[in-house]
């Protein structure tokens, strides 16, 4: 025997929308999280021109020489001797190319001692940065 119900015994259906919120909520915060971010040298410098450029990947370490021949790395001066410790603390786990952002002003001496260290340190791919 089949049975209509009223409006008064009906229960009204209604969606929970709160989970679904929740789950985009984590998902965000998992990409935020997972991203990698591009971390800059902190100064800017003047760059030299060049004719030959590329475009390089975003994933590599920026070390920047400025023209009073400060040599700086994530906006703190680190000197030539502390290029190695960082290059070789970066370079562990994978190959990350070394990009050196020296300005046209610096001292080409400072600016080869800088290569040097990155080399030393295990880089196996160095360029330095320049003008398009």
């Amino acid at each position: 025997m089949r049975r209509n119900l009223t409006a008064d015994e009906r229960d009204d259906v209604e969606i929970n929308l709160s989970p679904m919120i929740d789950m985009v909520f984590i998902l965000l915060i998992f990409f935020i999280v997972t991203t990698v971010f591009v971390e800059e040298t902190g100064v800017e410098v003047n760059k030299p021109d060049a004719g030959g450029s590329v475009n390089l990947e975003k994933n590599s370490i920026l070390i920047a020489v400025t023209a009073d021949n400060k040599v700086i790395y994530g906006g703190r001066d680190i000197g030539v001797s502390g290029v190695a410790p960082i290059v070789k603390r970066l370079t562990l786990q994978e190959d990350i190319p070394v990009i050196i952002q020296a300005d046209s002003a610096a001292n080409h001496g400072v600016f080869s001692r800088v290569y040097g260290e990155a080399k030393l340190a295990g880089a196996k791919l160095i360029n330095f940065s320049t003008k398009r």
